[in-house]
Formats: structure tokens, C-alpha cells, sequence
């Protein structure tokens, strides 16, 4: 595939920490120390890309307010904490197919590399068009590098669709962020083991996708206070957080909690606007339909 020469070494995800240069003569604790060092420079780094995070989640806001969805694709890690980000949204926010991961090779790449995966162009385009991407949607390109092939793909074939892109990246005017609408560009240095992007690259990534997806989220009405009212309580663990959240919510007592989330099938949403309105299950159905989720608007 053809792109601008980029050499390797010009790559600050690539470059050799004078820092841990003895990596392996050093003690646990020595070593701990610098990581733990090395790590607190994730934090100062991603603030200065807030103001470009914060634009791709408006973006994202607009998306899923169109029946769009949020399509994060990599390679490698960054794939794998893409796919990660998309699947804890179906527990913490009741997502079906909104939040979508996409890694190349396909899901057996997240836990085995697939060889020559990442190099692909084609295999990203091939990866949209089975989704049957569309305008609605956005797509979010993360590569730790900027330069990986797969990423640089999915961008160029998303904007032949007119979907709006935004790109995730661990060096500064990378190639992937030319294809970007939104480029999130951070710089924590090079990694204490060399090259290894899992480690300050992937907690960059971690973090930005946190933020991506937890206040999209809280802009489509999935949120009440700092709750998550539209968790799904799957198991006794999730049950019994689901009446704590009903209780914060109302004023209610347990007994109250437990018994309107039994009639509602543990939707903590409905039951909240049921108690705190005094209406019918139906009612509350309606009246949340009707304010795109919001409880705070249904309750006004």
C-alpha cells in the first residue's frame, strides 16, 4: 500500500526511554517507580487534547441521535481496547448495537494476532461494508502509531461513504489524522520497554475511550445525577445495585425499590419516573419515549 515514508525511529511510540535504557539491571522496585512515573505523564497529556475529545463526542451525541452508531476499529491493542470500551456499554448503558469493536482479523484477533492483518487497507473497507456503514454513523480509528494500514483504511473508506471520522494517536501529526475530522493526538513519551504501545499508548487509549463513551452516553440521556439508570441487571450483583440506584434516585426505601423494579423487569429508568410521578408503568414508558430518555425532563 502506498503512504508518506514515515521512519520508524521518528516516532515517539518507537523511541528509546533514556530513562529505563538498564531496564533489566534494575530492581522491582526501581522499576515499578519509573513506570508508576512514566505513567502520571498519561494524565497531563490527555488534557491537552480535552478540546478535541470534546468535539468527537459531540460528534458521537449527533450520531446516535440519528440512529447511528459509534464504530471503533485497530489493530492490536488498540483494537482490542476498542472492542473492550463497545462491550462494557451493553452492561453500564443497555446498548444493543450502538457501540460497535472492529479489529482486524476479526474477533479470533483479540485473543491471537493475526498475521498481516493490520497491513490491510482493503480488509478495513471490507470490514465497514459488512456493517453497511452509513452518513449517520461515525467511525473512530485508533492506532498508537497514527501509521498503521488497517486504521488508515477504515478513515479513507468511512469519508467515501461520508461518515465523520476521528482518529486516536500516540505521536503528533500522524498520517492517520489526515484522514481524521477530528484528530485526538497524545504524546506521553517514549514506552519504559521500548515500542511496547501497551503499556502508556494503550492507557492513553483506555482513558479517551472512558471519556468517549461515558459522556456520549450522559449526552443521550442514559444518566441520572452520576447514576447509571440504564444499566442492565443481569446478574444478583447488578440486581441489588439496580435498587441501591432506585433508592439514590427517589428517596425510596428498599422494599419500595424492589418491588417497582420487579414490575418494571428491573428497567431502573421506568421505575424511578414511576415513583417519583406516581404514574402507570405505560405512562412512564411514554412520557421517557417521548423525552428521549431523559429523567430529568419527565419529571419536570
Amino acid at each position: 500500500m502506498k503512504m508518506d515514508k514515515i521512519e520508524i525511529n521518528h516516532l515517539k511510540t518507537e523511541n528509546r526511554n533514556s530513562r529505563t535504557m538498564n531496564l533489566d539491571m534494575m530492581s522491582t522496585m526501581e522499576l515499578l517507580h519509573i513506570m508508576n512515573e512514566e505513567d502520571q505523564k498519561v494524565i497531563n497529556t490527555i488534557k491537552e487534547a480535552l478540546p478535541q475529545i470534546e468535539k468527537s463526542i459531540q460528534i458521537v451525541i449527533r450520531a446516535l441521535n440519528q440512529k447511528g452508531r459509534l464504530i471503533y476499529m485497530g489493530a492490536g491493542t488498540s483494537g482490542r481496547l476498542g472492542i473492550l470500551d463497545a462491550v462494557e456499554c451493553v452492561p453500564t448503558f443497555s446498548t444493543k448495537d450502538e457501540v460497535i469493536g472492529i479489529i482486524a482479523g476479526g474477533q479470533k484477533a483479540f485473543v491471537k494476532a493475526v498475521e498481516g492483518a493490520e497491513d490491510s487497507e482493503n480488509l478495513a473497507a471490507k470490514d465497514l461494508d459488512k456493517l453497511h456503514v452509513c452518513e449517520n454513523d461515525v467511525v473512530v480509528a485508533i492506532a498508537a502509531s497514527g501509521r498503521t494500514p488497517y486504521t488508515i483504511g477504515a478513515l479513507k473508506h468511512a469519508k467515501k461513504k461520508n461518515v465523520q471520522c476521528i482518529s486516536i494517536t500516540c505521536n503528533k501529526n500522524s498520517i492517520l489524522s489526515k484522514y481524521a475530522d477530528v484528530a485526538i493526538e497524545v504524546d506521553a513519551g517514549p514506552e519504559v520497554l521500548t515500542g511496547s504501545t501497551r503499556l502508556k499508548a494503550g492507557t492513553c487509549q483506555k482513558i479517551i475511550l472512558n471519556m468517549i463513551s461515558t459522556a456520549s452516553m450522559v449526552g443521550i440521556g442514559k444518566v441520572y445525577g452520576n447514576l447509571m439508570v440504564d444499566m442492565k441487571a443481569t446478574n444478583l450483583k447488578l440486581m441489588e445495585r439496580a435498587k441501591r440506584i432506585v433508592m439514590e434516585s427517589t428517596g425510596c426505601d428498599i422494599d419500595i425499590a424492589a418491588r417497582m423494579l420487579e414490575l418494571t423487569d428491573y428497567n431502573s429508568k421506568v421505575a424511578i419516573v414511576m415513583i417519583l410521578t406516581g404514574i402507570t408503568k405505560e405512562e412512564a414508558l411514554i412520557r421517557i419515549t417521548e423525552n428521549h430518555g431523559f429523567i430529568r425532563k419527565c419529571i419536570s
